[in-house]
């Protein structure tokens, strides 16, 4: 009987410990956050999205995320009134055991996932973390996961009219081939213009694709003495330096055109076969500054979703912007004129993307970012850049923001694949728009200090 009754004992407790442990808060951090960021990227690469609708992928799954954490968080504001025709998203109804955390990520993987084309890439290892979640508290990841998904069916419902899906029937951009000045496909895949409506997708802050519309490009002239013309062979004799220092460390501008390449439509052939190497996009670079920033800090869980967010609406509206012009002017690139007029042998250091030369999309996005971020974490923020080790790439260090997207701006004359006006101008352009999206995104009440308390 002693026996019998020692077996129910130790029943009872594992029972009991068992019940405690199922009931133990589910720990969410900042790391569980740029590790969804960094797998949405990591799909992205694979799955090879262009620079603007990656931005668009960015934005829609940080702005789910941020909407469903700041439910119930007094220190932040939504985005409602904010952003265009956002719309309240729901409340939950019973705050019991709700780990707005846990929605928060929920949100995010589920908006992510719908933007993506390999979605088992996501699935796979989302739920790997949610069966961990379920162990730790079944109740409160049910309750969590119910309204995180329920924030994301929101946040599709305002998605589905920004006019994406209407730009994916309309047609492709029209040559110019009897105007040497307008934009022509360049080699080696000698792919249509990417995203010629873009221009037509809904913003996040700015009020309109126009509004930030930038002065146009020196007038289009092969005359010796006229700014376009100086401009060109500016290009040409930047390479031809770059040319006689070789591949070596010492050639500055050769490494700094290569870590801000980030074109995802790079072509390699070889022999009869061309193959794409994947890379990330100019937006998804500066998301992984942004996660350099957070980590530096030592940025909590909410910090970081908001510094996220934010970033991620100034490059998706300087995307719209900058294609705006794009298609505007559709100003022929230098690789096009020099091998025509001055050296049918000569290549860019870079591969010219297909698109429009000005202005710079580097230099608009890089400007915009840098500005959210200076904002957020201050200027003179020093920080080394690894974005591009794993693309087999060296670390650079920056002594601010503005400093990086200086470089960044400055990379697309040395990599050979724009004029200095576009990079000039768009710099202006990008900075002009994150100015906007700080002063008309309050998302805190003391943003500009908040890093730092």
């Amino acid at each position: 009987m002693k026996i019998l009754n020692k077996i129910v004992a130790v029943i009872i407790l594992v029972l009991l410990f068992n019940s405690c442990e199922k009931h133990e808060p589910i720990v969410v951090s900042a790391d569980d956050y740029h590790t969804a960021v960094d797998k949405l990227t990591e799909v992205q690469v694979h799955d090879i999205f262009s620079p603007p609708v990656a931005s668009r992928i960015y934005a829609y799954s940080n702005i789910a995320a941020y909407e469903a954490l700041q439910a119930g968080n007094l220190e932040y504001k939504s985005l409602v009134g904010q952003v265009n025709e956002l719309t309240p998203v729901p409340a939950p109804n019973d705050t019991t055991r709700l780990n707005l955390r846990v929605s928060s990520i929920v949100a995010f993987y589920e908006i992510g996932k719908s933007l993506i084309f390999s979605e088992e890439r996501i699935e796979k290892f989302r739920d790997s973390i949610y069966q961990d979640w379920e162990n730790t508290n079944p109740e409160s990841f049910m309750k969590s996961k119910e309204y995180g998904l329920q924030v994301a069916d929101h946040i599709k419902a305002w998605m589905k009219h920004d006019n994406y899906a209407a730009t994916r029937t309309m047609p492709k951009f029209s040559l110019y081939t009897d105007d040497e000045s307008r934009w022509q496909p360049t080699p080696p895949s000698y792919m249509d213009g990417i995203e010629p409506h873009w221009m037509k997708i809904r913003p996040f802050v700015i009020d309109s694709a126009g509004q930030f519309k930038p002065t146009p490009p020196p007038e289009f002239s092969m005359e010796s003495d006229s700014e376009f013309y100086s401009e060109l062979m500016e290009v040409y004799k930047v390479k031809k330096e770059m040319d006689s220092i070789g591949d070596s460390e010492k050639n500055e501008k050769l490494q700094i055109a290569k870590f801000w390449d980030c074109n995802p439509y790079v072509s390699t052939q070889k022999g009869h076969l061309m193959f794409a190497t994947k890379k990330i996009t100019p937006g998804g670079h500066w998301i992984g500054i942004t996660k350099i920033a957070c980590r530096k800090t030592n940025a909590d869980f909410n910090m970081t979703v908001y510094a996220y967010t934010r970033t991620s609406i100034a490059m998706a509206d300087a995307f719209i912007s900058c294609w705006d012009e794009k298609y505007r002017s559709s100003l022929v690139r230098p690789e096009t004129l020099i091998n025509k007029y001055i050296d049918e042998n000569w290549t860019p250091v870079l591969q010219t993307p297909p698109f429009p030369e000005y202005t710079s999309g580097h230099s608009v996005v890089s400007g915009a970012a840098a500005v959210v971020l200076t904002n957020i974490f201050g200027d003179n923020f020093s920080f080394e850049d690894d974005t591009e080790v794993s693309y087999g790439l060296p670390v650079r260090t920056f002594n601010s923001f503005n400093e990086a997207s200086r470089e960044a701006a400055n990379s697309r004359l040395f990599g050979g694949i724009h004029y200095r006006a576009a990079i000039e101008v768009g710099l202006k352009q990008g900075r002009d728009l994150g100015n906007f999206v700080v002063e008309n995104l309050k998302l805190t009440t003391d943003a500009q200090n908040l890093a730092s308390n």
